[in-house]
C-alpha cells in the first residue's frame, strides 16, 4: 500500500500492449502510440491529484506510452512537470524505459530577457529546469515549442542540437513551425548531426491550415513525424456543446483558449452533422475526430488531454475503426467546407 494516500502501488497491467498500435516517427527507428496523453490541462495544482494519477495509470495501462509536457504547463507554469515528478516517484519509475516523456520551451517562463522565445541561454537552462521538476535524467524528446522571429534559427537549433549532445534529450522536435521554417531547421540540425524527429502542429476537422500549406509534405521531405495537437478542438469536436455551454467546461472560462464567442451556431451545425456520421460508424463524435486525424500517413500520434479516466477510454477506443470509405470523405468534406 502507499501509506501516503492508502492508495495500493501501482502495477501495470500485463496486457497493455494488445491492442494499443504503435507507428514509426518518420524516418527513425522510434515507435511512439497512435494516442499520447499531454498535461497542457488538468494536471497543475489547481487540480486534483489523484484524478492526474488515476488518469495517468490508466493511460499507461491502455498502452499509452508518451506523455507530453512543456516548461509552462499548469496552472502556474511549471506545476504540470511537478506533478509528473511526483507521479514519477510514486507510480511510474519502475517503467522509465518504457515511457517516452516530452518537454518544451518557447513561450514566456520567467521575468526578464532569457525566459522566453529561442535563444540558447532560455531553451538549455529550461530544460535544466524541467528535468530538476520532473526528477529525471533526460527526456525522450526536448522541442522548441514556437517560431522566434528574432533569433537566428541556427543558435535556436544549436541549442537543441547541444541537448542531445549532452544527454539530457535523446531526440529533438519542433512545434507551431511553418513548413518553410521546418526544413530549414531540419536541414540544420543534420548539419550539426542530429536528426530533427518530429513537429507538434495543431490539427483538426475545423482547422485544415496544415493540408492546405505543405507541412505534410515538407514532414515528409525531412522524414520527420507529426504529432496532431487539440485533435478535439479544445472539447467542440465531443459534441458537448451541442446544446449549450456546460458550466464545468472549457469554454465556461476554464480555458484562455475556447470563448463562448468561439462556438457559433455555423460550428455547431458543422459538428452535429459530423455526429451523425459517426453514428453510421458506431463511434462517438470524440472517436470520429480523432480516427479522422489519424487516416493521414505523416500523422504518428494524436495529442489528447484527458480530464478523466473514461474519457481517456473513450478516445483511445477511437483505433476500433480507423478506416474512412471515399463517399464518407467526401460527404466530410462538403459539410466543413
Amino acid at each position: 500500500m502507499d501509506r501516503q494516500n492508502d492508495i495500493p502501488r501501482y502495477t501495470a497491467d500485463e496486457s497493455r500492449y494488445d491492442t494499443m498500435q504503435y507507428r514509426y516517427c518518420g524516418k527513425s527507428g522510434l515507435k511512439l502510440s497512435a494516442v499520447s496523453l499531454g498535461y497542457w490541462h488538468n494536471f497543475g495544482t489547481y487540480d486534483v491529484y489523484e484524478n492526474a494519477r488515476a488518469v495517468t495509470r490508466r493511460a499507461f495501462d491502455l498502452g499509452i506510452t508518451v506523455f507530453d509536457l512543456a516548461n509552462n504547463y499548469g496552472p502556474p507554469a511549471g506545476s504540470a512537470e511537478e506533478t509528473f515528478g511526483r507521479l514519477m516517484r510514486e507510480d511510474m519509475h519502475p517503467y522509465r524505459d518504457e515511457m517516452v516523456i516530452t518537454t518544451k520551451a518557447g513561450y514566456h517562463m520567467w521575468p526578464g530577457p532569457y525566459g522566453d522565445f529561442g535563444s540558447r541561454k532560455y531553451l538549455l537552462a529550461s530544460l535544466d529546469q524541467s528535468l530538476k521538476r520532473m526528477g529525471l535524467d533526460y527526456v525522450d524528446i526536448f522541442y522548441h515549442h514556437r517560431m522566434d522571429p528574432n533569433t537566428p534559427l541556427e543558435e535556436t537549433m544549436g541549442a537543441l542540437a547541444q541537448a542531445v549532445k549532452s544527454g539530457k534529450a535523446l531526440y529533438v522536435g519542433i512545434s507551431n513551425y511553418s513548413p518553410e521554417k521546418a526544413l530549414e531547421a531540419s536541414r540544420l540540425l543534420a548539419d550539426m548531426g542530429v536528426h530533427c524527429l518530429i513537429c507538434q502542429s495543431r490539427y483538426n476537422l475545423l482547422d485544415r491550415k496544415v493540408e492546405r500549406d505543405g507541412l505534410f509534405g515538407a514532414l515528409e521531405q525531412a522524414g520527420m513525424g507529426m504529432t496532431a495537437f487539440s485533435p478535439l478542438a479544445q472539447g467542440l469536436l465531443t459534441g458537448k456543446y451541442n446544446n449549450g455551454i456546460p458550466e464545468d467546461s472549457r469554454a465556461a472560462g476554464r480555458s484562455a483558449f475556447l470563448k463562448k464567442d468561439n462556438i457559433t451556431p455555423e460550428v455547431i451545425r458543422k459538428v452535429t452533422a459530423l455526429g451523425k456520421i459517426a453514428a453510421r460508424r458506431g463511434q462517438t463524435t470524440a472517436q470520429f475526430a480523432l480516427s479522422w486525424v489519424l487516416r493521414q500517413p505523416v500523422m504518428t500520434s494524436v495529442l489528447i488531454g484527458a480530464s478523466r479516466v473514461s474519457q481517456l477510454e473513450d478516445n483511445v477506443a477511437a483505433l476500433n475503426r480507423l478506416d474512412f470509405s471515399e463517399e464518407e470523405i467526401r460527404e466530410i468534406d462538403e459539410i466543413l467546407k
